[in-house]
């Protein structure tokens, strides 16, 4: 497959709690599970949870390895933005923080104006946008 706008894209992370990540990403948001694994125990063994919409280009992958786990240390600008192209849903915000969200103001003042942010249960960032976005609108000044 070559490197150009049909390859599939998987973002990694890690997670303290994949059960508290699947309640958020998928009862929260509507992400499918697309697989999932339970580690055994065994050392170098991770457990995962891949979430995303079908027919998507892209997936999220929450990795915990329970013999040694890795503490997510998310950053201000480590952000996942959904653009929905509309108003953000009052009852979506209502049931991400239902579901372990938490509603915070955004670092960059951008993501107030266009959206609303929420912390996801291991720290990261998800901003459903009000704006939408057309890859082939790149390098135009819109988007």
């Amino acid at each position: 497959m070559p490197a150009d706008a049909t390859a599939h894209v998987r973002i990694a992370r890690p997670s303290r709690d994949l059960a508290a990540a699947e309640r958020f990403w998928v009862e929260g948001l509507g992400l499918g599970v697309q697989y999932r694994h339970d580690a055994d125990g065994t050392p170098g063994h991770h457990s995962l949870l891949m979430v995303g919409w079908p027919g998507a280009a892209w997936h999220l992958e929450l990795v915990h390895d329970p013999t040694a786990p890795v503490e997510p240390s998310p950053t201000p600008e480590d952000l996942l933005v959904v653009y929905l192209g509309e108003e953000i849903p009052d009852a979506l915000v209502q049931r991400l923080e239902q579901h372990g969200g938490t509603r915070v103001p955004a670092h960059n003042p951008y993501w107030d104006t266009w959206g609303v942010t929420l912390r996801d249960p291991d720290g990261y960032l998800l901003v459903l946008s009000t704006r939408t976005w057309s890859s082939a609108a790149f390098g135009t000044g819109q988007g």
